[in-house]
């Protein structure tokens, strides 16, 4: 089991996730995750690298934060934890809300990130993701992005809530059931939630955010683009003309939880790409 430990930056204090010895690999959480959707992963990293994964501000059992939950924020407390554990640069993953912030941070702190993996999610309003959008964004995003309202309607449900968007995001199989339930624990109550909702609430800023970044600047860092269902290679085609070194693979038959749905093959290829080696396509038996 990794060592928990509560670090305070930028204004925060984080729960964080540390095991393993070598260069520091940094991982970045979605919605309704906690440092544990990694827990698969990190197991398998941790002969080679430090894995550092904490709970985003005000996730999980991280300290409440009234603010702070846009893309650039969560960027500098990335940025801040590495500087607090005396790393001076790491290899950042990041899936779903925790895409944005590595991206972000990637772009803005290139002498701090070394090798950048980013998976199932949108990074802002960028081109190339049309196709997925073109009905529109899943309907939760509105739902979420209502200030005050999904937290008072779901208050009560929770568990019903978070077990929708685990099931569909392993198109049914689910996750373990101890996993399930500390998700669901940290994702109850009202501020809970309404924490959770914030970076929903932060899009807009978010989105204006990574225009401004990628104006001023390319992402230079070599680059793996990470897709499965429902986003696929909508992110790849996002980040390609913006990147320099980019790298796409789709896993097939998983989920939206790669990294809980089919964590070998998610394995398989982010353990070549943070060693510098070429990726192999995905291998749908591995």
């Amino acid at each position: 089991m990794p060592e928990l430990r509560r670090i305070a930056v930028n204004g925060v204090e984080l729960n964080v996730a540390l095991d393993g010895s070598g260069p520091p690999v940094l991982l970045l959480h979605g919605f309704p995750h906690t440092w544990e959707v990694w827990r698969e992963v990190l197991a398998g990293l941790t002969d080679r690298y430090t894995v550092i994964a904490p709970d985003l501000r005000g996730f999980g059992a991280s300290g409440p934060a009234a603010a702070g939950y846009d893309a650039g924020t969560l960027a500098e407390d990335a940025a801040a934890l590495l500087a607090a554990l005396g790393a001076r640069g790491a290899a950042v993953a990041g899936i779903d809300a925790g895409a944005p912030p590595a991206f972000l941070l990637a772009v803005r702190r290139p002498d701090l990130v070394r090798r950048l993996v980013l998976m199932e999610s949108l990074i802002g309003r960028l081109p190339g993701a049309e196709d997925f959008l073109a009905h529109g964004a899943p309907w939760w995003f509105g739902f979420h992005r209502v200030p005050g309202l999904a937290e008072s309607v779901l208050a009560g449900n929770e568990a019903r809530y978070v077990d929708f968007f685990l099931t569909s995001g392993t198109l049914g199989d689910g996750v373990p059931a101890d996993v399930r339930d500390r998700f669901v624990h940290a994702y109850t109550g009202r501020d809970a939630l309404r924490r959770a909702f914030s970076s929903y609430r932060a899009l807009d800023e978010s989105a204006a955010q990574i225009e401004r970044a990628v104006a001023a600047a390319l992402l230079t860092v070599p680059t793996l683009a990470i897709g499965a269902h429902p986003v696929g290679a909508a992110l790849e085609r996002q980040l390609g003309p913006v990147t320099d070194d980019l790298t796409g693979r789709i896993v097939e038959d998983c989920g939206h939880i790669i990294p809980l749905h089919r964590p070998r093959r998610l394995l398989a290829l982010l353990r070549p790409f943070l060693a510098g080696h070429p990726v192999p396509p995905d291998r749908r038996g591995a």
